[in-house]
């Protein structure tokens, strides 16, 4: 369908739209991803599993929470922009592998892809960012999941960002 002048057409969209929202990745079970044939994650750590810049001790909750996925099989791999010596450093609290400076949207998804050794359509890519977690994660083919960032503190750029996700999640 040719678009009226002055149209503006949303069809490229699906992008940016998640396949799920959920205020917590807490939310995300074991059940809930064996119903969606998915038995890998990759995961976004500020904001999505910590606090950005937080450096204090893993919590309880989270650890748990990987635990008890690793011990369903499913496979668990952290994906984050932050530095790497930021990454290697919350690798170790948690307990998981994972990269660091990713690179994503467009690198990042498909190196985790290949650590977790699954094809896209059995990974969820789980963060709090439209532009990177879930942009990257659609691109790559893969099931994703927008949480409800943990802080409002982040990188100025950021809060900007947000402002046009909202409007994109709105339409």
């Amino acid at each position: 369908m040719t678009p009226h002048p002055g149209e503006v057409t949303l069809h490229y969209l699906w992008m940016l739209r998640p396949k799920a929202q959920l205020s917590s990745v807490l939310e995300i079970t074991p059940q809930w991803l064996q119903e969606r044939g998915i038995r890998g994650l990759l995961l976004d750590l500020d904001n999505t599993l910590v606090p950005y810049k937080f450096k204090g001790e893993a919590p309880e909750a989270i650890i748990a929470w990987v635990r008890g996925l690793e011990a369903a099989g499913v496979r668990v791999f952290l994906v984050s922009n932050a530095r790497r010596k930021r990454l290697k450093a919350w690798s170790a609290k948690l307990g998981v592998e994972g990269i660091g400076l990713a690179g994503k949207p467009w690198f990042g998804i498909r190196k985790g892809l290949k650590q977790l050794g699954l094809p896209a359509s059995q990974v969820a890519v789980v963060g709090d960012q439209v532009f990177t977690d879930i942009l990257g994660g659609n691109l790559a083919g893969a099931y994703t999941v927008l949480v409800t960032p943990i802080s409002d503190k982040e990188l100025g750029y950021t809060k900007l960002v947000r402002q046009l996700e909202r409007l994109i999640l709105k339409q």
